[in-house]
């Protein structure tokens, strides 16, 4: 191992600072283990006489104790890395832990203000629902007075005063909030809550007359009349 492996291994405290030494290493490591290909070819040379055969070994002796060094280096670096990684992981999930607390409290505060809106909303609704009650009576005096062009609609007035823009609704939104939003949205829309008429421009739907067709063949009693009930002028019918 080089000496600048050697500072950085030392200097690493996070788990990429120490992956980054680790690639260093893995890099000598292939050379080294290249090296030793090439000394092992020479002993064998040697062996046959060509090259010192006693120095072809020590070379490959000492290239062998560099694979092993190395090889350990980057067993050891590779624990550190694993423990720097459980470390980091440990201080993310304390971090986020932190940063729930805050979101908790947050959210805490937002459930107070939702709370005083809805009991705000209420006592709204009760004094708005007294004075819809109050026009009512007056309207029903102005008919029996015959001067009904005195009268509120209280339909046209809830409309336009509920009339605007509104907020729009993030694209996550979770179930029961969109139903909560629904409910809020139907004292503001046509046809709510609070408007049990249809909606403005809605279609109206006709009941459908049912036609029965009744024979009256000779012989042949209706079977919508009673036998007992006499045929000759049923509910004044012509003879």
């Amino acid at each position: 191992m080089t000496s600048p492996h050697a500072e950085q291994l030392g200097r690493a405290r996070t788990a990429a600072e120490y992956a980054s030494v680790i690639a260093l290493l893995d890099t000598d490591l292939n050379d080294a283990l290249r090296c030793r290909a090439e000394l092992a070819q020479a002993e064998d040379r040697a062996v046959f006489g060509d090259g010192d055969l006693a120095a072809a070994r020590a070379a490959l002796d000492d290239c062998n104790a560099a694979i092993a060094l190395l090889e350990r280096t980057i067993d050891a670096a590779g624990k550190r890395r694993t423990e720097a990684a459980a470390s980091e992981a440990r201080a993310d999930i304390a971090a986020l832990g932190d940063e729930i607390k805050a979101r908790a409290a947050l959210l805490g505060e937002r459930w107070s203000t939702v709370h005083r809106l809805v009991e705000l909303l209420r006592q709204q609704l009760f004094e708005a629902d007294a004075l819809a009650r109050a026009i009512a009576t007056a309207n029903g005096l102005f008919d029996a007075a015959g001067v009904a062009d005195l009268k509120v609609n209280l339909t046209t007035t809830r409309r336009t005063a509920m009339a605007g823009p509104r907020a729009a609704a993030p694209a996550r939104l979770s179930r029961p909030a969109l139903q909560a939003d629904r409910l809020l949205l139907s004292f503001l829309s046509p046809g709510g809550a609070l408007d049990p008429r249809p909606a403005l421009g809605a279609p109206v739907k006709r009941p459908e007359v049912r036609r029965c067709e009744v024979r009256r063949s000779e012989g042949v009693k209706s079977k919508f009349l009673p036998a007992s009930t006499p045929t000759s002028n049923p509910f004044g019918e012509r003879g």
